[in-house]
């Protein structure tokens, strides 16, 4: 594997928008590229094992910083702030700059969306407006039914963002968000213990600079709206029928309501008339299935999903 990295510009608002190139060594035959929208409070070069096996098998990979994210943000102190305004829609945005950039690289050959958290709720969405886009979409650590929450959440949010600004951080709505996700996990040896089983792997989230961090009242309030959009029936009935879609999770990741979420929203594509959607829930696994103690177990399937929809599938390529 051979690594790069580049700025793109945003079109949205000029933001310079940093991100990782993991390339096929030169004696392996370029399959196909996959692009990763990475989770919130991380960044993209926690994918570079994952990308070592996608390279591995013939897949090129790109992974962007998101806005307020990673290099992207540049510090700290920016981090967790997505834009003045809709910052959930301009991220969408930046990851659809980055597609186009990716296919005048990577000319006739498929393209897969991979989305892991944040990410895959910023997949969904990109799926609805773009998924004409993609050869196959992949989410991880997803969910799909969050219902009336996100309505009591947005009068607190909203309120919030009014009275302190939309830069102000505040731990209460932090709490609202995650305040929950180690209760069942108890005793908990960190905070962080929803996210995997491996203790090293959280180990290395809680000591990496760039993750964990609390996002903004802005950020809340426009991820929110994200949400709120790609629950809407009426936006998910055009994501295009047949693209094949592949759902993962641990069925105890919080996230994803234990598996229920996940399972719903299964549904709710197969209900809009979607043709191949495939659900794995991985037993006793947690949030961050591909740091997961079953992790090859997951990268394995995901490749073997890859080779049947993408590799063994004739397809009229872009």
């Amino acid at each position: 594997m051979r690594y790069s990295n580049f700025y793109f510009t945003s079109k949205i608002d000029e933001n310079e928008i940093f991100t990782y190139k993991f390339v096929c060594d030169e004696n392996v035959t370029v399959k196909g590229v996959v692009q990763i929208s990475h989770g919130m409070a991380e960044h993209g070069k926690r994918y570079e094992d994952f990308a070592k096996l996608l390279t591995d098998n013939g897949y090129n990979v790109y992974v962007n910083d998101h806005r307020g994210h990673g290099k992207t943000a540049k510090n700290l102190k920016n981090a967790g702030y997505l834009a003045d305004e809709n910052g959930f829609d301009c991220l969408v945005d930046d990851i659809h700059t980055l597609t186009e950039i990716i296919k005048e690289e990577s000319k006739d050959v498929p393209l897969i969306l991979f989305g892991h958290s944040m990410g895959s709720f910023a997949s969904q969405n990109y799926a609805i407006k773009y998924g004409d886009e993609i050869d196959g979409l992949i989410l991880s650590g997803s969910n799909g039914d969050f219902g009336g929450k996100l309505d009591l959440a947005n009068i607190i949010v909203k309120s919030t963002c009014k009275i302190k600004g939309r830069k102000y951080v505040s731990e209460f709505i932090d709490s609202l968000f995650f305040g929950s996700n180690n209760k069942v996990f108890k005793p908990c040896r960190t905070d962080y213990d929803w996210l995997s089983r491996d203790e090293k792997e959280v180990d290395k989230y809680i000591n990496d600079s760039m993750c964990g961090f609390k996002c903004t009242c802005g950020f809340f309030e426009d991820f929110i709206h994200g949400l709120k959009f790609i629950e809407d029936r009426e936006n998910i009935i055009k994501i295009r029928k047949d693209l094949p879609i592949l759902i993962i999770s641990g069925d105890k990741d919080p996230v994803g309501n234990n598996g229920k979420g996940l399972l719903n929203l299964k549904i709710r594509y197969e209900k809009s008339g979607i043709e191949d959607v495939k659900c794995i829930l991985y037993k006793d696994g947690r949030h961050e299935i591909l740091n997961e103690i079953n992790k090859e177990e997951v990268k394995e399937d995901v490749m073997k999903w890859i080779v049947e929809k993408i590799e063994n599938k004739k397809q009229s390529y872009y």
